[in-house]
Formats: structure tokens, C-alpha cells, sequence
């Protein structure tokens, strides 16, 4: 197959996993180990976080819903402080990819789930890190961010808008995610779907499909 257009979800691809900072979160509160990952999965498509992604609710409502939500399951946690952790560190290999998918001619979208809080897209604390993610947002031909489309993923509407944006048909394109939830989708459309586990393999994977020199 040749594919000429790749996606890429940008947290936990392009940048470290918030999971991460949330496992760190939670040690330092003493709570158990992915309260945050258990309450993003309850009610996945109406609980706090699907309303704060689609900019349903504001950051003081997520604040107050979200802490609702955690001590329906007997957890201590309040919105403001998973926010916190939301952006991640910037993986150089993952950008240097992009670099090179860009020198070879490769059409690039991002399709990202994010909330209207922090510096920019990528929802950084500071100014420099808000400068460095627009950077890498800027290589991108098309970008989606959830919080401002009012549609974020799993749903397939958000993967066919951005073939519609590119003007790719989804067999044409790679998808890479960190979560399978949000690969199914794309795999069903047509899209070849990357889980990204580490960034070593995901670099493994892409080279491996698009038949890269190494």
C-alpha cells in the first residue's frame, strides 16, 4: 500500500504521556495508581473531561464535575490539579520524524484531544514551552484540536474531517495514537493505525510501513 498522508495524535506521541504525570499526581496525593485513567473511562462520552474537550463546560466547571466524579469512586481529586499535568515533554525523535516526513513530500495532520486551558494547543504552562509546541504545530498541513472542532475522538467524524481538510481518502493514510479506543476508529475507516506504546516503537512501526532508510 502507499500511503502518502500521515496522522498523528500529538499527547502520548509527540509529546510524553500525561498518564505519566498522572501516576506522579496520584503518588504524591495517595490515591490509588490511575484514579484519573479510571475516571476518564467512566461514562466516557459525557463525563467531565468529553464536556471539557468539546468546550461544553468551562475550566471551573470541569474543576467542580471532575472532582464529583472522583469521589463517586472514593478519591480525593480536584480538576484544577489533573489539568497540571496536561502537557507533556516534547519527544525531539518524534518532531526530527516530522522533519523528515515533511522532506519527503508527506502530507501531515494532527488531530488532537484537548481543553481550552493553559498556553495554546498543546495547553503548556509556560510561555517557552507554548512557543516550542506551536513550533511543531506549525509543520503540520492540517491540525484538529477537539476543544475548538466541538467533536473529539473516538468519534469517526473527526477522522473524516481531516481527510476531507487533506483531501485524502482514509486508505491513503497512517493513524498513530496512544490509545486503542481512539485507533479503532481510524482503523475502520481504512486508516493503517499505529498504538504508540514507546516512542522506539512507534518510530519502528512507521519506518517499517512507509519502507524508510534507517
Amino acid at each position: 500500500m502507499i500511503y502518502e498522508t500521515v496522522i498523528f495524535d500529538f499527547g502520548g506521541v509527540i509529546t510524553s504521556s500525561p498518564f505519566e504525570a498522572f501516576n506522579r499526581l496520584e503518588t504524591k496525593r495517595g490515591v490509588p495508581l490511575h484514579s484519573v485513567r479510571k475516571i476518564n473511562s467512566t461514562n466516557p462520552h459525557d463525563n467531565a473531561w468529553a464536556k471539557f474537550e468539546r468546550s461544553e463546560i468551562d475550566a471551573a466547571g470541569f474543576d467542580l464535575l471532575f472532582a464529583e466524579e472522583a469521589r463517586a469512586i472514593g478519591v480525593e481529586l480536584e480538576g484544577s490539579e489533573v489539568l497540571s499535568c496536561l502537557a507533556g515533554d516534547i519527544r525531539p525523535a518524534m518532531v526530527a520524524m516530522l522533519d523528515t516526513l515533511k522532506d519527503r513530500d508527506f502530507t501531515l495532520g494532527c488531530i488532537t484531544n484537548n481543553v481550552p486551558t493553559g498556553k495554546g494547543s498543546g495547553m503548556a504552562q509556560n510561555e517557552e514551552k507554548a512557543s516550542a509546541i506551536a513550533a511543531i504545530m506549525a509543520r503540520f498541513d492540517h491540525v484538529i484540536e477537539s476543544s475548538k472542532a466541538g467533536v473529539r475522538k473516538p468519534d469517526p467524524r473527526i477522522y473524516q474531517m481531516m481527510c476531507e481538510a487533506l483531501d485524502v481518502q482514509p486508505d491513503q493514510c497512517i493513524y498513530l495514537d496512544d490509545l486503542g479506543i481512539n485507533c479503532k476508529p481510524a482503523a475502520q475507516l481504512g486508516m493503517a493505525a499505529i498504538k504508540v506504546t514507546s516512542e522506539e516503537q512507534a518510530l519502528k512501526d512507521l519506518h517499517d510501513l512507509l519502507d524508510l532508510p534507517r
